[in-house]
């Protein structure tokens, strides 16, 4: 890809709107060929976000609701074509000296224009030198954000007609995104419930629960197979059932055989 005739996309993201909008006001003022394809209100919400736009630059604000700054890079870590990741974040913060001595680049609440402009500068350096793929953040996100055991599980409430029906989450074969509604399908039936999945991501076991579509979580013991239908398309069959799930681009990388 031709970076230097591709427009840039970028996501910026935090809870809260001043902020959110005064970053949005100087990468305008600062980096005006940026395109900016997302504002995110919550760190749910970017990580989706990223799932539909795709974008080259993350500005994650680390202290987020539902999935903080971190947890989102991680998981953007692991998909196929990991963002640029600059960290938004205020004075104090405990995971400063973590970036100071570390790879990842990040910013002070509030921006300020001259250190934002240096941050600009080192993501213009890295696209251009190596079309966008960034360093191996693995290793220190791992530091900043501990192995934390997996939530507890709570039963998945579906009405069936005058029926509330509590499933448990390691009853459920999958979910799938059903316009306004998530499709809970489990050993026994099927139901919708009103929780969005990319709600539903921050309350399961991830061990358990592979995300392999924007718009569908896959109980992994469920999984019989990946199946490659060509370069660019995988679906998943399942045990003992006929349904076959799509697998998007971004999370083919959990297929790699041995």
């Amino acid at each position: 890809m031709n970076i230097a005739k591709s427009a840039i996309t970028a996501l910026i993201a935090d809870d809260e709107e001043g902020p959110r909008e005064q970053l949005r006001a100087a990468l305008q003022r600062l980096w005006p060929e940026l395109q900016i394809v997302a504002a995110s209100e919550h760190g749910v919400d970017a990580w989706d976000d990223f799932l539909a736009h795709e974008p080259q630059v993350c500005f994650l604000d680390i202290r987020m609701p539902g999935l903080n700054g971190i947890e989102v890079a991680r998981r953007m870590a692991a998909t196929a074509s990991p963002p640029q990741v600059v960290f938004v974040t205020a004075f104090g913060d405990h995971a400063l000296s973590a970036f100071d001595a570390g790879a990842v680049d990040y910013v002070m609440k509030p921006v300020d224009d001259a250190r934002l402009g240096q941050a600009i500068e080192r993501l213009k350096a890295r696209l251009q030198k190596d079309g966008g793929s960034g360093p191996d953040l693995n290793a220190l996100l791992k530091q900043l954000l501990p192995a934390v055991a997996a939530p507890k599980p709570k039963p998945i409430q579906a009405s069936l007609g005058r029926e509330i029906k509590l499933i448990a989450p390691e009853d459920v074969i999958f979910f799938e995104s059903d316009n306004r509604y998530t499709r809970v399908v489990f050993d026994g039936g099927d139901a919708l419930i009103r929780t969005p999945l990319k709600e539903l991501l921050t309350t399961l076991d991830t061990e358990l629960f592979w995300q392999v579509h924007r718009s569908v979580l896959v109980n992994s013991r469920h999984i019989a197979s990946a199946v490659r239908v060509d370069e660019n398309s995988m679906h998943i069959t399942l045990k003992g059932r006929e349904e076959k799930l799509p697998v998007s681009r971004q999370f083919q990388g959990l297929f790699k055989g041995q």
